[in-house]
This record gives structure tokens, C-alpha cells and sequence, in this order.
């Protein structure tokens, strides 16, 4: 079975997972409008505990990685009782290798051998272990939630990010593509569950938006053995959920824009890339990834080695 799906990858990148989201931003204070021509008001005020979270995640885009795990163990320290803090760490840890592998370029997406095959390196020399600490104690904490309450939107956030990032982990990193197929059935079980409960959620769009595009991006024997495992896969319909995120997505905006714009590429729509890529660029001038990768939407011979 495992041959059958050797050169599979859930290309999910926080399934990224990433999905933390406005919905989780806990601590909403109100204050009242004092002007006497006007009727008072309620005025929302964000508890400003919640600012590391928010920085983290711009020094996270940035590729700043230091700064970013900084600012979400502040975080952590500030609301111990958010596992969003510990999924926030594990993510920069998974970034980070990611970037460092070269996972977030066209170079990799537009290959099949390593889209569908996975990072250079064996699994022992690519294991990260600050990844899969953080990650766990993250993911353990929001099931403490889940017990709790099995509608506890903010503990299915984390869920979703924590069995995203070690789906993507198992598949991409360590080339184990049978754990990776279990994690993401759970990733997309907790992404639905997220969407019934708040279907403006839009970050767990990205967790399902990958899973089927990524599943449509493989052969047909290998979608057939994915349907009776559970997992089906659509490409278009991939496509349009991470729209959905990039358009309404929150921490996780910028991640679906450019696995979208990445997607793009593969699918032969340059412009369309293009314009996620110049706002991307726009946004982070600091991140040499969007700006490489415009340019080489613009000109797919400048950059070539």
C-alpha cells in the first residue's frame, strides 16, 4: 500500500494547517461613544494580548523567524490557556524548514517529482524535533478543549493546524506518506467541523482547498485508491476554497495567496498568479520569496540558475 503512494504529498503546508483565525482572537472588550451629538455607540477594543499573536504572524511572512517565535511565546505567556500560542511556534519551526527547503517556489511546486515526492534529505536528517515538541503540547492542549466541549471552535482551529502541519510533515519531510494520508483525513474532518460551527472561518478553507487540490493533482489510480481511503480530491474546487481563504482568510491569508498563486502557475494562468504575487510582494518587501517569484512570473527565464 505504501508503494501505491510513495511519491504522494499533501502539500498542505499548514493544511497549514495554518489555521488560526480571527474567530480565536480571544478577549473582546467594548467601549461606549461619549460624543453628546450622538447616540452612544459600542466601539470594539482588541485585548492587547493578542497583538504578539498578530506580529508574529507578519514576522512569520516576513521569514524572520527569530522574531516571530519571539513574539508567540509572549503570547503564550500572556494567554496559557490559548493552545493557538504553542500551534503558532510549531508553525514557525515548520516554515522555517520549509523555506529553507525551498518548498514555497515555483521551483518546487511546478515539479512533480518534488510536489508529489517530497523534500531532498532523509528522514532522519530532516527530522525537526522543536516541530513536532511544540506541535504535540499544542495539539494536546486543544483536545483538553474538545473534551471540554466538542464545539469548541477555537480548540478545532487548532486541531486542524496542528494535524495539518504534521500531515504536511510526515509527507513532504520525513517521507512517510501513510501518516501523512491519516493526519490530513483528520485535518479535513476538523476543517469541516470549523466551517459548520462559523462558516466565515475562512482559514480552514486552506486545509481544504490543498487537500483537494493536491489530491487532483495526482494520477487517477492513486485518486481512486485515496476515494476508498476516504479522501477525494477535486482541483477546481481546491482552487476556489483557497480563493475563498485569500480573499476573507486571516492569519492565513498571505499562506493561501501564495500556495494559490503557486497553483496558478501550474494550472498555465500567469496572471492570475501574477496578481497575488505583486500584492504579496507589496506587502512583504522584506520577504525575497514573493519577489523572486513575481519576477519570475514576468520573465520565467530571469531567474533560472
Amino acid at each position: 500500500m505504501d508503494k501505491i503512494v510513495r511519491n504522494y504529498s499533501s502539500g498542505l503546508l499548514f493544511a497549514f494547517g495554518l489555521t488560526a483565525a480571527t474567530a480565536i482572537v480571544p478577549g473582546i472588550a467594548f467601549a461606549q461613544n461619549q460624543s453628546p451629538a450622538k447616540a452612544a455607540v459600542p466601539v470594539m477594543e482588541a485585548d492587547p494580548s493578542v497583538k504578539p499573536l498578530e506580529s508574529g504572524y507578519k514576522h512569520l511572512y516576513e521569514l524572520n523567524f527569530d522574531a516571530a517565535r519571539k513574539d508567540f511565546q509572549a503570547y503564550e505567556k500572556a494567554r496559557p490557556d490559548d493552545p493557538m500560542g504553542k500551534a503558532s511556534e510549531a508553525a514557525s519551526y515548520l516554515f522555517e524548514q520549509f523555506n529553507a527547503k525551498g518548498v514555497l517556489t515555483s521551483e518546487f511546486f511546478l515539479s512533480d517529482d518534488k510536489f508529489l515526492g517530497g523534500v531532498e534529505g532523509s528522514a532522519a536528517q530532516n527530522k525537526n524535533a522543536p516541530f513536532l515538541e511544540a506541535n504535540n503540547a499544542a495539539r494536546e492542549q486543544a483536545k483538553a478543549r474538545v473534551k471540554a466541549n466538542p464545539k469548541d471552535l477555537q480548540g478545532l482551529l487548532v486541531l486542524t493546524l496542528a494535524d495539518g502541519m504534521e500531515s504536511d510533515y510526515d509527507a513532504l519531510i520525513i517521507k512517510k506518506q501513510l501518516d501523512g494520508l491519516t493526519m490530513m483525513r483528520h485535518a479535513e474532518a476538523e476543517a469541516n467541523a470549523v466551517l459548520a460551527i462559523d462558516p466565515s472561518e475562512q482559514d480552514a478553507n486552506v486545509a481544504l482547498g490543498m487537500s483537494n487540490y493536491v489530491i487532483g493533482c495526482l494520477p487517477s489510480f492513486k485518486r481512486a485508491f485515496l476515494w476508498f481511503g476516504g479522501l477525494h480530491g477535486d482541483r477546481i474546487r481546491g482552487m476556489e476554497q483557497m480563493q475563498s481563504a485569500a480573499e476573507h482568510g486571516h492569519y492565513l491569508q498571505p499562506f493561501a495567496k501564495v500556495m494559490l498563486a503557486l497553483a496558478y502557475e501550474r494550472e498555465h494562468k500567469p496572471e492570475r498568479a501574477k496578481e497575488l504575487l505583486s500584492e504579496l510582494a507589496i506587502q512583504f518587501p522584506d520577504n525575497p520569496v514573493f519577489a523572486r517569484e513575481l519576477a519570475i512570473v514576468n520573465n520565467p527565464t530571469c531567474c533560472k540558475n
